[in-house]
């Protein structure tokens, strides 16, 4: 059986970047007006498209005169989400019974450099991330590209994630989906599955 885990909100617990938004002295709104309807900066950044300084700089052109220059990679120096070690647990049980674990993400360079140093990949077989995979969730095709790479049916594999858009978008192809609330939540799910 394949398991597809999300990292943030899963794996690690969902990081606010309310500390980003504060140093930009700006509202979550109103950087993601900026980001995405404004511009598709975050699109690009987040399907890998463009770098952290690429994405910085356009940031910069589109806030200029409003708020000071961006210097550094905020996101890096921003972010400091912990492990969820239920979930971890969890992962290392399934993997201990045969099955493959597979990490599917939506992420950012600065993301996943932070994710690589802190090793949170490390519990999985492989990682598809958006910024890699240059797709992300909800699209139908980032399941697909997943399901061919590891040679898996939609009926034989598993995802999790926080997001319900995401979990929606993989039951429409067939894969067992899980609106991830709590480890023990998708335990239960999983028991229920006669998985574990």
């Amino acid at each position: 059986m394949l398991f597809i885990f999300d990292m943030g909100g899963v794996v690690t617990n969902t990081f606010k970047m309310d500390s980003l938004y504060q140093k930009l002295g700006i509202s979550k709104e109103e950087f993601f007006k900026i980001c995405q309807e404004d511009s598709k900066i975050w699109p690009y950044f987040q399907n890998g498209f463009i770098d952290a300084k690429e994405f910085w700089n356009s940031f910069n052109k589109l806030t200029q005169g409003k708020i000071p220059p961006v210097k550094n990679d905020l996101f890096r120096l921003t972010f400091h989400p912990s492990k969820n070690m239920e979930t971890i647990a969890l992962i290392k049980e399934l993997k201990a019974a045969g099955h493959r674990l597979v990490c599917g993400t939506n992420t950012i360079q600065s993301h996943w450099e932070n994710h690589m140093e802190r090793g949170d990949y490390s519990f999985f077989n492989q990682t598809y991330a958006s910024n890699k995979i240059g797709i992300s969730k909800p699209d139908k095709e980032f399941f697909n590209v997943i399901l061919e790479a590891e040679g898996y049916e939609p009926k034989d594999a598993f995802f999790t994630d926080d997001r319900i858009e995401n979990v929606l978008a993989a039951r429409e192809l067939g894969i067992n989906a899980y609106h991830f609330d709590s480890a023990s939540g998708f335990r239960e799910y999983l028991h229920s599955m006669n998985v574990l």
